[in-house]
């Protein structure tokens, strides 16, 4: 048993090590607590040669090694895709499910790698949508890579750096200018917040993508209009009650619509006076100079029967029962 097992852990570190020697650093080896190698992981790229401008499209991925491999099937992930919509990573993972079931008790590795690169070279076009203007990339339009491989209508981006380079300017003039931050604007990446580089002329000068051109012009039917009804009814319900935020009041964007109390009505106070003391028969307690603590009670006493009365103890020792006291004098 020790023999096939050692076998297996020769076969695994046989196969790293030819995959590190083939891939160098494009290659991520984790290994366990023993160092025994755990999983690979590395960034594939569409083939394009040498020109790594037209490299649209990437993925991370991840080859998990469980114990057995490689007589048993690693656990393959696809992570951080690039240009890449749902269906194109499904028909990947479809495909390495089957490289996997063919080459079980093989090294699979770098096969997959060359299958996934394979899938990417043939999707070498963005098929994800334009997050800026939410159409999709048509043949003939005219689209920008990011540094973090996120794409958009090369039109669209310019409209976008424009309007943010303009609120950028407007919160800026709002502040005093002790707070107002003293650095040039950085465009960022509207997905994920990266700063991007751009050129600025040449964004401009780009088209129109297909799609918004060709797209049909908005037209306003009996359902529209019904909403339209329903949201003036809710804004004039909101605007009476005083939830309606006024952004011209005074420049200000913080001010609300809000009701002046009428004469007829005027605000109250914010908290209601306290309840009058009632009177009560109840006789003075040890702190008024007694020396004796007790309860009293009307009608029938608690101790026996009888009429109600005072019924208690000496503080300072001795049996109450049966005894008249005098009440202390204080002084």
């Amino acid at each position: 048993m020790s023999s096939i097992t050692s076998d297996v852990d020769e076969r695994i570190v046989d196969e790293v090590e030819a995959l590190k020697a083939i891939m160098m650093d494009e290659v991520i080896v984790k290994c366990d607590e023993n160092g025994f190698p755990s999983s690979v992981e590395t960034v594939v790229f569409p083939a394009t040669a040498d020109d790594a401008m037209r490299k649209y499209v990437c993925v991370t991925l991840v080859v998990e090694l469980p114990e057995g491999y490689p007589d048993k099937t690693p656990n393959v992930m696809l992570r951080n895709p690039r240009g890449l919509d749902d269906t194109v990573l499904e028909k990947i993972q479809v495909d390495i499910k089957e490289k996997c079931s063919d080459y079980t008790g093989q090294p699979v590795i770098y096969e997959l790698i060359e299958l996934v690169k394979e899938h990417l070279t043939a999707s070498n076009l963005p098929s994800c949508q334009c997050a800026i203007c939410l159409y999709g990339f048509s043949e003939g339009d005219q689209f920008t890579k990011t540094e973090c491989y996120h794409y958009f209508h090369s039109y669209c981006l310019a409209s976008h750096v424009v309007n943010t380079e303009k609120s950028f300017k407007e919160e800026q003039e709002k502040l005093p200018a002790w707070q107002r931050v003293q650095k040039t604007f950085q465009v960022q990446c509207p997905v994920c917040r990266e700063p991007i580089a751009y050129d600025m002329d040449l964004l401009t000068s780009a088209p129109p993508p297909l799609d918004v051109e060709n797209a049909r012009q908005f037209e306003l039917n009996d359902e529209l209009r019904s909403l339209q009804q329903k949201m003036a009814s809710l804004f004039s319900y909101q605007k009476s009650r005083g939830g309606i935020i006024d952004p011209e009041a005074d420049d200000s964007k913080l001010v609300l619509v809000t009701n002046t109390p009428t004469e007829e009505a005027p605000a109250g106070p914010s908290l209601p006076p306290p309840p009058p003391v009632p009177k009560t028969d109840k006789p003075p307690t040890s702190s008024e100079g007694y020396g004796f603590r007790g309860e009293w009670r009307r009608g029938r006493s608690t101790f026996g029967r009888g009429r109600g009365g005072f019924r208690g103890r000496k503080s300072s020792g001795g049996s109450a029962r049966g005894r008249q006291f005098q009440p202390a004098v204080s002084r």
